[in-house]
This record gives C-alpha cells, structure tokens and sequence, in this order.
C-alpha cells in the first residue's frame, strides 16, 4: 500500500496513527477498516481501472464512492449494514483528511453528505426468565471447562456485555474483594463503563478464580 502517492501516505497515517492513537479506536475497529479500504482498492483497480500506484486523492471523489456503495451491495451481495460500515470507514477517512488536505475540502463535504441507508431491524427475540435459568444449568461445573462457560454465560447475562468486552477482560477489570461489586468493561473506540455485579455473581467467579489460581 505504500506507493508513494498522497492517497498512501494518507491512509497509512490514517490507519497506523490517528485510529490508534488520536481515536483511540480498538484494533478490532482499525482492522475492519483496513478491510474496507482493502475493498475499495480493488473496486478502484478492478471497475475503475486504475492502480493502486496511481490512485491520489484526486481520484476520490464522490461519484466513485458512490459506485464503490454500490459495487458493495449490489455485485459484492453485501449487506445494507455492510455497506453502511464501509461507508462509515470512508467517512472517517475523508473527516481526517479535511484538516490534512484542505484544498480538496469541497469534494471531501460532497463525500461526507452521503447517507447511511435504513436498515430494517428484525424484531429482537429475548430469552424468558426460566429460559436464562435454563441456560445457565447446562455448563457442568463439575469440570474447569464447565465452570468457565458457567462463569461466562453468567458475566454476560449480568452485566450485559459484548463477546469483545468480556474477550478482553483482565483481572483488574474486577473489584470483588469487597462490596460494591464492579466489573470495568472497555467497549468500542476503548471507551470504559464500570458495571455493577451481583452477589450470585461474585460466588461464581471467585470460584472458578481460585481454582484456576487467579484469584486467592
């Protein structure tokens, strides 16, 4: 990707620098946009014809994003809520660019006004009560790898978190020597929210921390 042009040494400032490090954005976050200017490269070289070695700034306009949305949905079969990710990537290219190359800062608010389209949201089915209950008696807690799936299955459903944040858990993420009972979680762009946790909790996961040696 490094070819010299403006367009390269732009996107990789993008995305080695000011993603990371201005954003603060996970690398979850920064590697679904790299994949979509990986994309939108190819779409460039593949329907535009033109290489990655000649693609600048200029080459970017509003119509060929245009083209790419649709290129995306339509060719690519992707979804409406892929579609509007790779938008949302493309967005936060062009709002870094409007303070680095303010002499195409026209074209880049042409490509800023583009719209997410609506995606209809099917209706939400949720786990009753003796459901949940029902779901957290399978995990055999009579072997380490039961406890933990009871032990996950039990921190999500107390506190509400995503697979991420409970993948990037640590323990000083906890405090459960003493009450109150909390849980530090980092969600998308690395932003933390403390959440409160149950007694009932707090039983399951001392055990299975002091039978793993995390937690004495």
């Amino acid at each position: 990707m490094n070819t010299g042009t403006d367009f390269a040494k732009h996107l990789s400032k993008f995305l080695s620098e000011y993603l990371p490090h201005e954003r603060n954005m996970s690398p979850n976050t920064v590697s679904s946009y790299r994949d979509a200017f990986v994309q939108f490269i190819g779409y460039m070289k593949d329907v535009q014809k033109i290489k990655v070695e000649q693609l600048t700034l200029d080459t970017v306009n509003r119509q060929r994003v245009l083209g790419f949305l649709y290129w995306v949905q339509q060719e690519r079969s992707c979804s409406i809520a892929t579609r509007n990710q790779r938008l949302a990537a493309i967005h936060s290219f062009i709002y870094y660019l409007q303070y680095e190359e303010i002499h195409h800062l026209a074209e880049w608010q042409r490509i800023l006004s583009i719209k997410a389209m609506n995606d209809a949201k099917k209706s939400i089915s949720y786990l009753t009560t003796d459901g949940i209950k029902l779901l957290l008696e399978q995990p055999d807690i009579t072997s380490g790898n039961g406890l933990r799936n009871l032990a996950l299955l039990a921190l999500m459903y107390d506190t509400g978190a995503r697979v991420q944040e409970i993948i990037d858990l640590a323990p000083e993420s906890l405090k459960i020597e003493s009450k109150p009972y909390t849980i530090r979680l980092f969600g998308k762009g690395r932003k933390s929210r403390v959440v409160p946790l149950m007694e009932e909790q707090i039983v399951i996961l001392r055990r299975y921390m002091k039978e793993n040696y995390i937690f004495r």
